[in-house]
């Protein structure tokens, strides 16, 4: 079977088998059509074709383009779980890969804001949302609910109405590998989001209204039932990733600190804030939906950073 072919199998059984999401699949397919390409151009048809050198000059390839280490890992990653499901599902004898190393990408420190210059971005976009409109009502309760749960933007964008429960401040997520996991929020983002849901999107809504029986995708409702739609965007359409992106890195350019300054920075300052305030390791792993608590780990690297930089800047022998 081609390889073309191949890669359109080990894409469904991704979906499928293994859960993965949209995105998740997507990277996949990207890394593997440039594997495919450079077989390709190598004259490699077939799986029995995808050795151990292949792999390895296309990676090589890959560094000499000045990618970066994680890149080049990832890549790696595509590759070796290719070459396993071709061995398990008997169309290699041998999997090439299994001897592939790549290099482990450097793990830099997130970005987190501090409490003061959070709580000067919230208080902004208060005074924003009672001077404002529904937009501006919708993006406070945008900032407040991730900073509030540590949601991923992709998470939060994904939301329904009836996945956030008001009275018991938890919202229902669906996170990587379609695993869901109930997350609570604070009363500041309670009222926001109760603003928003009686004040805001209901005039969003109305702009939205389609002709009956619409099935159109992405729209706030249909007729075949699907869910509402939480945040609303100008274009009469759930919210998008970029959307939401554009939106806090539009507040965050004016905050100092280096690194990225998406909606990321602010899950960065919720799990950094609640270890800062005292809180379970393992319980900000359940909150941030971690599958690993190595991964958790890394904001008590975070919490440990500052403490040395309040250390050198107040003691007198540091």
């Amino acid at each position: 079977m081609p390889l073309a072919a191949l890669l359109e199998d080990f894409t469904v059984y991704l979906a499928a088998e293994r859960g993965f999401s949209p995105n998740t699949v997507r990277a996949y397919r990207t890394d593997l059509r440039g594997l495919l390409g450079f077989a390709d151009g190598r004259g490699v048809a077939d799986a029995e074709g995808l050795s151990l050198d292949l792999l390895r000059d296309w990676l090589w390839v890959a560094t000499q383009a000045g990618l970066s280490k994680a890149t080049i890992a990832r890549r790696s990653a595509s590759a070796r779980s290719f070459t396993a499901w071709l061995t398990r599902t008997g169309v290699s004898a041998l999997d090439p890969a299994v001897r592939l190393r790549s290099p482990k990408p450097g793990r830099t420190l997130p970005r987190v804001i501090n409490r003061a210059q959070m709580q000067a971005l919230l208080d902004h976009l208060e005074l924003r949302a009672r001077a404002g409109g529904p937009h501006e009502l919708r993006d406070q309760a945008i900032v407040e609910l991730l900073y509030a749960s540590g949601l991923r933007v992709s998470e939060l964008v994904g939301l329904d109405v009836p996945d956030v429960d008001l009275s018991q401040l938890t919202v229902r997520v669906t996170g990587k590998g379609s695993k869901e996991r109930v997350v609570p929020f604070g009363v500041p983002a309670q009222r926001a989001l109760i603003a928003y849901l009686e004040r805001a999107r209901p005039v969003l809504l109305a702009a939205a209204e389609e002709p009956a029986g619409s099935t159109t995708v992405g729209s706030v409702s249909s007729s075949a039932g699907r869910p509402a739609a939480l945040f609303l965007a100008t274009h009469r359409r759930r919210i998008g990733v970029r959307a939401v992106y554009r939106l806090v890195a539009g507040l965050l350019a004016e905050i100092p600190g280096n690194g990225p300054a998406g909606p990321h920075a602010l899950r960065h300052t919720a799990a950094t804030h609640l270890l800062d305030g005292g809180a379970d390791l393992r319980a900000v792993q359940e909150l941030l939906g971690h599958a690993s608590l190595g991964t958790t780990q890394i904001y008590t690297h975070v919490s440990a950073e500052r403490l040395r930089q309040s250390y050198q800047n107040a003691h007198p022998r540091a």
